[in-house]
């Protein structure tokens, strides 16, 4: 078989129909729509959830929920998953021991689990306990500064501006 010979299977295409050519075609003179009325006229309501001007369903219903366009999502390690990993544990140490995966604003250490030796940590947010399971161990936590937004950066030149 070549590509020559590749044909859509039967039933696959269908031809357009073409309405408004004329008497013969079968679909002339009102090209199907019927006569008269609101939908055979042109720029007819006929987009979604059009209800025949009764107030649309979407439009009846409460609306409700929050997205928060500012939150950061953090991936999730425990305390016991660093159990075998030396030097500075960060973010990309992390991914490449498998730990966390894609794309996320940070990472956060929870507890949970044992920590046999000292390991250097550098994460964006520690539990309290997590803190204190590192700390036992021997071990140091640095926590990575958050991103500083465009709003805080005008906010900072604003003061700074005040002042001087």
């Amino acid at each position: 078989m070549s590509l020559s010979q590749l044909k859509a299977p039967k039933g696959a295409t269908q031809v357009r129909k073409r309405v408004g050519r004329g008497q013969a075609s079968g679909l002339g003179k009102t090209a199907g729509r019927g006569g008269k009325g609101q939908k055979a006229r042109s720029g007819n309501m006929r987009f979604e959830g059009f209800e025949g001007g009764q107030m649309p369903l979407q439009r009846r219903l409460p609306k409700f929920g929050f997205k928060n366009v500012f939150r950061r999502e953090f991936a999730e390690v425990k305390v016991g998953d660093l159990a075998g990993l030396t030097g500075v544990v960060d973010a990309t140490a992390l991914e490449a021991a498998g730990l966390i995966r894609g794309r996320r604003d940070g990472v956060v250490l929870l507890a949970g689990g044992e920590l046999t030796g000292p390991v250097s940590v550098k994460v964006d947010r520690v539990t309290a306990g997590a803190r204190a399971a590192i700390e036992k161990a021997g071990g140091s936590i640095e926590l990575v500064p958050p991103p500083v937004t465009m709003h805080q950066k005008a906010k900072a030149a604003k003061r700074a501006a005040a002042k001087a």
